[in-house]
């Protein structure tokens, strides 16, 4: 049996350190084969910021990789945005899109971040056919037989609930994954847990969100996913502090934003425990 902990999110700068703890002292005692961490270490990308989540990732002691997510990109710097973005990540360098190989399992890293784009929210999803492309190539090196797990930051769907694309380029990359057979894509961005099966022109494929270990949360408290593999089969539990069961901890579908739910449209999950105010960002 595989056992893959899939956290996202940490938002350091705005973390919960009693959430980090927490996380921290499961993986020391139950040591997972791998910690996955899809994107967002930071919330404005300063130094002091990815110094303590440096800090803390080492501090786990077991196989991990990294995701960038688009709060790791800096905001108030152009220079460095365009020209040196993950200058201040380079401490944990080899952590960063790791391809991860364990007993018959890959984790192979999708690239959904943009340094610019032509819309005005940069935060969101973009799949290039050059980060595709390096996706793809990995995935078809691999062993006939293994089971793959793509990592990314955003959630691979192009549809909001506002009708704005999430990731541009989200379906297209569903659909060649899908046509490769990956298990499922891991995704954060969106600070509350999902799985769902999204159907595309080349079969299924399983998407699994995984919440936040921050103090922005959305409509659920801090979690993240235990995966399992056995013999083929993945269950996914949603681990949480409070100890609520996986399927309370779950949206129904994928919000366009990771910003609590004003709306009453906006999905939520059955635990419903959507905050009164949005934590201050400094």
């Amino acid at each position: 049996m595989t056992r893959l902990f899939h956290i996202s999110d940490l938002h350091f700068g705005l973390e919960d350190p009693a959430a980090l703890a927490w996380f921290a002292h499961i993986v020391k005692s139950e040591q997972p084969d791998a910690v996955l961490i899809t994107g967002d270490l930071t919330m404005r990308a300063r130094a002091q910021e990815f110094a303590a989540a440096c800090d803390w990732i080492e501090s786990l002691a077991v196989p991990v990789t990294v995701e960038v997510g688009n709060h790791d990109l800096p905001y108030f710097n152009p220079v460095a945005r365009f020209f040196y973005p993950y200058r201040r990540i380079r401490r944990i360098e080899r952590l960063v899109e790791r391809e991860l190989d364990l007993e018959g399992v890959a984790v192979v890293p999708l690239k959904t971040t943009a340094r610019a784009q032509w819309r005005f929210d940069w935060s969101k999803g973009w799949v290039t056919r050059h980060a595709l492309d390096k996706t793809m190539a990995a995935i078809d090196a691999l062993p006939r037989g293994t089971t793959i797990f793509v990592t990314a930051h955003h959630p691979l769907v192009e549809a909001g609930t506002r009708g704005r694309a999430l990731t541009r380029g989200g379906e297209m990359a569903l659909r060649a994954l899908a046509s490769r057979g990956v298990a499922a894509v891991l995704t954060g961005h969106v600070h509350d847990a999902f799985d769902l099966t999204k159907e595309t022109r080349d079969g299924p494929i399983r998407m699994i969100g995984a919440g936040t270990l921050s103090r922005r949360v959305r409509s659920t408290p801090p979690s993240f996913n235990e995966i399992r593999l056995n013999a083929g089969d993945i269950m996914v539990r949603v681990r949480n502090i409070g100890a609520i069961p996986t399927p309370d901890m779950q949206i129904p579908s994928i919000p366009p934003d990771a910003l609590p739910p004003r709306d009453p449209a906006e999905p939520v999950a059955p635990v419903g425990a959507v905050p009164p105010v949005d934590p201050p960002v400094h």
